[in-house]
């Protein structure tokens, strides 16, 4: 069983960034968001390093897809590389690692 630390590390980002939305704008959405979406991600990652089989916790993982989609609408409408675009590529890197592993 080999820890997935990419996972884990991208489920974290997420944790943390809905935190400094709330931390700095008072964001509840942004704390509830990072929140959800990170333990999502996270499960995902567990159940991946468990089970060593993708295909069982796809649409789990896969929570990194909508996030992306959210978060490039952020990025474009606003412009700002931080946090929308950064958290848009990590999605999307993980979007295609996932579809990776699940072909391969």
């Amino acid at each position: 069983m080999a820890v997935d630390w990419i996972g884990f590390g991208y489920a974290a980002a997420i944790a943390f960034g809905g935190f400094m939305g709330y931390k700095r704008k008072g964001s509840v959405m942004s704390l509830m968001a990072g929140l959800v979406f990170g333990g999502l991600s996270a499960y995902g990652a567990y159940n991946l390093q468990m089970t060593q089989r993708i295909s069982q916790f796809f649409w789990v993982s896969m929570s990194s897809g909508l996030l992306s989609v959210v978060m490039g609408m952020r990025y474009k409408k606003s412009g700002k590389l931080m946090p929308a675009g950064v958290m848009t590529g990590l999605s999307l890197f993980m979007v295609f690692r996932l579809l990776l592993l699940l072909f391969a």
